[in-house]
């Protein structure tokens, strides 16, 4: 395996979804990590029912009409301004603490981002991150108009960088999407963050099951779709040495 450029997923790999918690609780008290919880479920699934449904609108938008999903079926009523601030904060989202020094290990390769934000969204976001420095190049699935897991969005990968599959690392902490990027025929790190006995623990601690264990075990754990990452790893440290040895 020769590895000639390493892409990552964006929302969820190298930025913290979970830190826009810090906003929706400072907008509605008690209410942060629920919001945030259902908002990115709403947005997945969003994003998959569009392209079924051949309904594509960007990810700019999907965000927006996740998040007043999320805030009409909790019954809570807000003002356009607080609604703003929560929607600028996916601009200003949180790097995972080792994103930077992993990437800055790792530019002898290629480095770039494949998500589904829109450019707008993603740009404005690697600006701030400060990722901007590293990266070699920023793809947005709106270029074909297509969320992932879709071939046609990896696809994008080698269009952009002139590197074909079989010479590409692609990292995701999404299931659903390191599932789609082996599929499609790329080499794959899987981030596995939370463990399966982290959740079988987390469920035997209560007599109910907290929504935040929910949020994970639907969205953390790997998926049976009968595709397995090439790597595990727990963290973006753990990537180097991979990519070394390759």
């Amino acid at each position: 395996m020769n590895i000639k450029a390493v892409v990552f997923d964006a929302y969820g790999t190298l930025y913290d979804i979970q830190s826009v918690a810090a906003v929706t609780e400072e907008t509605f008290p008690d209410y942060g990590d629920i919001i945030t919880q259902i908002w990115r479920i709403k947005q997945l699934e969003y994003s998959w029912l569009r392209t079924l449904m051949g309904r594509y609108e960007s990810f700019a938008t999907v965000t927006r009409d996740s998040l007043a999903y999320t805030l009409r079926v909790l019954g809570l009523t807000y003002e356009p301004e607080a609604f703003e601030r929560i929607i600028d904060k996916y601009l200003h989202l949180d790097l995972y603490p080792d994103a930077m020094d992993a990437l800055g290990a790792m530019r002898d390769r290629k480095l770039a981002i494949l998500s589904n934000g829109s450019p707008d969204m993603l740009d404005a976001l690697v600006r701030n991150s400060g990722l901007d420095r590293v990266l070699n190049a920023t793809i947005s699935v709106d270029a074909n108009r297509i969320f992932k897991p879709s071939p046609l969005a990896y696809g994008l990968i080698e269009t952009t960088l002139a590197i074909p599959p079989a010479s590409v690392l692609f990292v995701s902490s999404n299931p659903w999407d390191a599932c789609g990027a082996k599929a499609f025929g790329l080499n794959v790190a899987w981030i596995e963050r939370v463990t399966p006995e982290a959740m079988a623990l987390a469920c035997v601690e209560t007599e109910t099951i907290a929504p935040l264990t929910m949020f994970k075990t639907l969205r953390t754990q790997m998926d049976e779709l009968g595709f397995a990452p090439d790597h595990r790893v727990r963290s973006l440290a753990e990537l180097p040495p991979i990519v070394k040895a390759a």
